[in-house]
């Protein structure tokens, strides 16, 4: 059925209007099909170290058999707690070939949160690197956490530099606080003992869970999206087909090799980076930590990369920094831009810079995460989120649930496709909320699309200023004043106001010290109509992001 998707005339040559979401069982076929075929390659480079399929294939095997050992069977949770580090992916493959459910887990998370994460999900073991544990250790005892790998920065770095690489995170920086868990295994321990214990193979289908994916609660109380292997299945090949007419033009002799400077634990980087790595057989570059711009370059700078998943705030960090230039960035064949909104400021700079414009994507924890995208094709910046991939359908609904279907009018943006999440995790009154009764769900984003089906966030639901009776969405004042001279970053915010309801609050961090206030202020009536100005403009020296780079615009709002 393609008769009413009227984006497929925007499509690139060779990027079919739908995938076979049927092509594997699950993701445990996807992957042993890579280990089998792709074994002598290098998939994941750390620190100079890398991993082979083969080797990850054998000690994901191990670890499954580690994990069944324990008593766990099919169905049962087991959460992730790690930056982005090689036992990463091999906790993945263990978890899901043993049977069971992957819980990603932020490893910033407060006691708090992480309680809430582990009660909420019931999950039964965890995957942890020290340097959180202490995290862990305060609130375990109110879980069902009955099993606790243990793991170091240094664990798959050889015996030499593994040691050396812990003694510095441990006494040097002192990065690992002290914590009690007297149940934990080390993450080799676990592996000595998988490889002496029987693997009982599990059958694995597409209607079982794969992931629960944790929504970052910026909408209330963070609830698990309930992803099944055929979702997240279905998004890596969707990614494929829409990433293919540019990565074709990588040379035969050179192995598709993405960045993961996104951390694993967020579904941009954990299907678009990882499991379409592992499809395609590629190399994975990890970055532990993307917030290190100088250590991000300078590990950049060994290796020849093809694609580059980011946020707008990574993009602009590298951009900006002065060692830009020891990286060569001339082998980049597509930029994805995800997560938040990509400004033309940044976009420009980009493209300015490496050649490789930014693709800008979009997409949801509950729809694995993709659902539109530019066509990787593009030469310049759009400013929309592109058309909907293979296999997707997007409308935009009012508030009574009916379809927009006014051009340019603006709706809540709903998608429908195999990688939609199946619900929120033993939630199903959240999940009616969210799903309409032909199958769609609502994004919670307000949008607008085009008479060629390119779509255009205007904004969140919630984040919407109303200032007398006026709609003012934060990401255009966003855009306008991230392309004022002297600004580095913005954000938005609606706050109180006595005439008018509310009025827009912004708040900048320089990239010029010297500019002004007056400055900026005649910068937005030179750009925008009176109620979208700024009432209250304040200078900070950063914003407050989410681990991935996402602006907390909810805490710039609670805070006076």
């Amino acid at each position: 059925m393609t008769s009413d998707r009227i984006w497929l005339s925007s499509y690139p040559q060779g990027v079919p209007a739908d995938i076979d979401p049927d092509l594997y069982s699950s993701l445990v076929d996807l992957m042993q099909a890579s280990f089998k075929q792709f074994g002598e390659r290098t998939a994941f480079s750390f620190m100079g170290h890398n991993l082979s399929y083969a080797e990850l294939d054998t000690q994901s095997l191990a670890m499954a058999a580690y994990l069944q050992s324990l008593g766990l069977v099919k169905g049962d949770r087991v959460a992730i707690m790690m930056p982005n580090v090689p036992q990463y992916p091999m906790a993945v493959a263990a978890i899901l070939r043993a049977g069971l459910v992957v819980v990603n887990v932020n490893p910033l998370y407060t006691p708090r949160e992480l309680e809430h994460q582990l009660k909420d999900s019931g999950s039964k073991a965890i995957f942890i690197i020290e340097n959180f544990a202490a995290t862990l250790d305060a609130c375990v005892a109110q879980t069902a956490v009955e099993h606790v790998v243990l793991c170091a920065m240094g664990d798959r770095l050889g015996p030499l530099k593994g040691t050396l690489v812990n003694y510095v995170v441990r006494n040097v920086k002192k990065m690992v606080p002290a914590f009690q868990l007297p149940q934990a295994v080390r993450f080799n321990t676990a592996l000595a003992r998988g490889r002496s214990a029987a693997f009982t193979p599990v059958g694995m289908g597409p209607d079982d869970i794969a992931v629960l994916q944790y929504t970052g609660g910026t909408t209330g109380v963070s609830k698990g999206a309930v992803l099944l292997h055929r979702n997240v299945v279905a998004n890596v090949l969707q990614s494929e087909a829409w990433n293919s007419p540019v990565m074709k033009r990588v040379p035969a002799n050179e192995q598709p090799t993405s960045v993961c400077a996104l951390p694993l634990y967020h579904i941009f980087a954990f299907t678009v980076n990882m499991m379409l790595s592992l499809r395609t057989g590629g190399k994975t570059i990890l970055i532990p930590n993307p917030r290190d711009i100088p250590a991000v370059l300078k590990e950049l700078s060994k290796h020849t990369f093809h694609s580059f998943p980011a946020v707008n705030t990574l993009f602009n960090g590298l951009a900006n920094h002065p060692d830009f230039h020891t990286v060569n960035w001339r082998n980049l064949k597509v930029s994805v831009g995800g997560g938040m909104a990509v400004t033309p400021a940044v976009a420009q700079l980009w493209l300015e810079k490496t050649g490789c414009p930014i693709c800008e994507g979009y997409g949801l924890s509950e729809t694995s995460p993709s659902a539109s995208c530019n066509p990787t094709t593009s030469t310049a910046f759009s400013g929309t989120i592109g058309v909907p991939i293979p296999s997707t359908w997007m409308k935009l609904v009012d508030d009574e649930g009916q379809d927009v279907t006014t051009p340019g009018l603006a709706g809540e943006i709903a998608i429908k496709g195999p990688q939609v999440m199946a619900g929120y995790w033993q939630r199903p009154d959240e999940t009616a909320r969210v799903m309409t009764p032909d199958g769609y769900f609502k994004s919670g984003d307000v949008g607008t699309v085009d008479e060629r089906g390119f779509f255009k966030i205007v904004d969140r639901k919630k984040d919407m200023i109303l200032v007398s009776g006026f709609n003012v969405y934060p990401n255009e004042v966003e855009e306008v004043v991230s392309s004022c001279p002297g600004v580095l970053e913005c954000a938005a915010v609606g706050v109180p106001d006595d005439k008018t309801g509310e009025a827009v609050k912004l708040v900048i961090v320089k990239k010029d010290p010297a500019l002004t206030e007056a400055q900026v202020h005649e910068y937005c009536r030179a750009n925008m109509t009176g109620y979208k100005q700024p009432r209250v403009i304040e200078f900070r020296t950063e914003l407050p992001k989410t681990p991935v780079g996402k602006i907390l615009r909810r805490e710039l709002r609670d805070q006076k």
